[in-house]
């Protein structure tokens, strides 16, 4: 028994080790009232886009995994099939993937799009916004949204995403948010 207690403490301990050797070098995941993280890419156009354009208005980020795939296109749509409740809520929308910025011209042209795509090639930005992911050589944005308030900080985050009913839910949380502004 001795044997036994002692195995699991030494266990615990080098568990606990590796555990805080891996937290050094891991980011903090953004919380609401956080700063937004602060990015600078090009759209489907070719035209630049800087969280500092939206400084005094709602903005909806969404990170989506891939173009015209069954998930990001149902997202989209629902997104463009309500963009005149969403500018109502006098919200900007943007989405952002690591695809190329050719990919989001057709992407957006083939189903109307009426918001910017954003190219994130490298993954830089959704890592900063805790929404990168690596599959295999690969890196993917996750299936994430952000509400970004007027004044650049962090006021709803969505890890769980829908794509079928992720709309009406971003429209609703606007509707109490800019209610209460």
């Amino acid at each position: 028994m001795h044997l036994t207690l002692k195995i699991k403490n030494t266990y615990k301990l080098q568990l606990l080790t590796v555990l805080m050797i891996f937290s050094f070098g891991l980011k903090a995941e953004l919380a609401l009232n956080d700063p937004a993280p602060d990015f600078e890419l090009l759209d489907q156009d070719g035209k630049s886009h800087k969280l500092e354009d939206y400084n005094g208005q709602w903005l909806v980020l969404y990170f989506y995994p891939k173009d015209d795939t069954p998930g990001c296109t149902t997202e989209a749509c629902s997104f463009r099939d309500d963009i005149y409740k969403i500018r109502e809520l006098k919200t900007k929308i943007v989405g952002i993937s690591t695809d190329d910025v050719e990919s989001h011209e057709k992407f957006a042209k083939k189903y109307s799009l009426p918001f910017p795509l954003l190219s994130d090639k490298g993954a830089v930005v959704a890592k900063s916004y805790g929404s990168a992911v690596r599959v295999g050589p690969f890196k993917m944005a996750k299936r994430h949204s952000f509400i970004i308030s007027p004044s650049g900080k962090i006021a709803m985050i969505y890890r769980r995403v829908n794509p079928s009913t992720h709309s009406n839910e971003i429209i609703d949380k606007l509707k109490l948010l800019t209610s209460s502004n």
